[in-house]
């Protein structure tokens, strides 16, 4: 049987994969809610069905409609922000910088279940924030920025706090709710959240065709079920601060796509910038 390293590995493979197909998204210029409510749509709908069909059941309805709502916006908050950060962020810039919400996991992991924050980690934490400060300074002012830096950094802050809250929120469910009830109940809610707010995500500049927004989501759903049920499987056993380490390097499988499909330049300092924000969050691991 698998371990929980064994899980946390694949699923930062899949959230690898999905976190490209955000990009995707923005380059198409979708409407971040109709691209949202489609994946989160499919993964409500597939895990729903999972759910009846493996004959699984509930202890605590009371205690899962808490976390699932808790979950849900908290992740419903951080896609948009990170779907909207990439409208303004190259993409070399806005994942690494987003997937530091891991250093706020670790903190919270360290205070609440007692993990004792070595050395490593506290360097860890120190490379975080400087990759922080390098990328935006790359940034700032240039004109291969895709749109309006401040705005895409402001996104970037949100996604961050939201990512982070919605980690911690996982680790609560995986040890004391039903995995596929949750994540049913958990995207269902985060569905509605994006059908309710598909009027205000539309820019001006947004395609007014949601073709490609649902089209992207449905996939994003399908790769998301995988993944986020190997994290959550992750999770269960392992260490809150490792696990969510090891996929917050999930990033590095996106920069990657980005670079090669779209062309995105990465000069010395971004690449300086990603190496510190992988050295980090290694660290965080040790």
């Amino acid at each position: 049987m698998a371990d929980w390293y064994t899980f946390a590995t694949i699923a930062l493979f899949f959230l690898g994969i999905q976190r490209f197909l955000y990009k995707v998204s923005a380059e198409r210029r979708c409407n971040s809610a109709w691209t949202s409510f489609s994946f989160m749509g499919t993964v409500a709908f597939l895990s729903t069905v999972l759910f009846f069909a493996l004959g699984e059941t509930v202890q605590n309805i009371g205690f899962l409609l808490f976390i699932a709502l808790a979950n849900s916006l908290t992740f419903f908050i951080a896609t948009m922000s990170n779907m909207e950060a990439l409208k303004h962020i190259p993409a070399g810039v806005a994942y690494p910088v987003i997937r530091l919400n891991a250093a706020i996991v670790v903190v919270f992991s360290i205070f609440y279940f007692g993990d004792n924050l070595s050395a490593y980690q506290g360097v860890g934490v120190f490379l975080a924030m400087s990759a922080v400060v390098i990328l935006a300074r790359d940034t700032a002012g240039k004109d291969e920025s895709v749109g309006n830096t401040k705005l895409g950094f402001l996104f970037i802050g949100i996604a961050i706090l939201a990512g982070a809250l919605s980690s911690i929120s996982s680790k609560f469910a995986a040890l004391y709710a039903n995995k596929m009830a949750f994540m049913a109940v958990s995207y269902t809610f985060a569905t509605l959240f994006s059908f309710a707010s598909r009027k205000k995500a539309q820019s001006a500049d947004a395609n007014t065709h949601h073709r490609d927004a649902l089209l992207i989501g449905f996939f994003m759903g399908l790769i998301n079920l995988a993944g986020f049920y190997c994290y959550l499987k992750a999770l269960t056993t392992g260490p809150l601060s490792i696990v969510t380490s090891i996929t917050a390097m999930h990033f590095v499988i996106a920069v990657i796509l980005s670079t090669v499909i779209y062309n995105e330049k990465l000069n010395r300092w971004r690449i300086t910038g990603i190496f510190l924000t992988i050295v980090s969050i290694l660290l965080l691991r040790m």
